[in-house]
């Protein structure tokens, strides 16, 4: 039996992987930039929410 082996993918040049890894490296940078700010306007929504039911907490407790 012959196999075919066609579906295999070229080797890249150094050039062409240099430019893959570069590309990959700036999406990680990217996807990082956006979790860390998803993050921070996590915390900060948790915070003004926490904020909030102190507040209201308070203002029932006085009454």
């Amino acid at each position: 039996m012959s196999e075919d082996f066609s579906f295999r993918r070229k080797p890249l040049t150094p050039e062409q992987r240099q430019a893959r890894d570069a590309a990959r490296r700036i999406e990680a940078e990217k996807a990082m930039r956006d979790h860390e700010e998803a993050q921070k306007q996590f915390y900060a929504n948790k915070e003004r929410l926490r904020a909030e039911r102190l507040a209201r907490e308070a203002a029932t407790a006085k009454d």
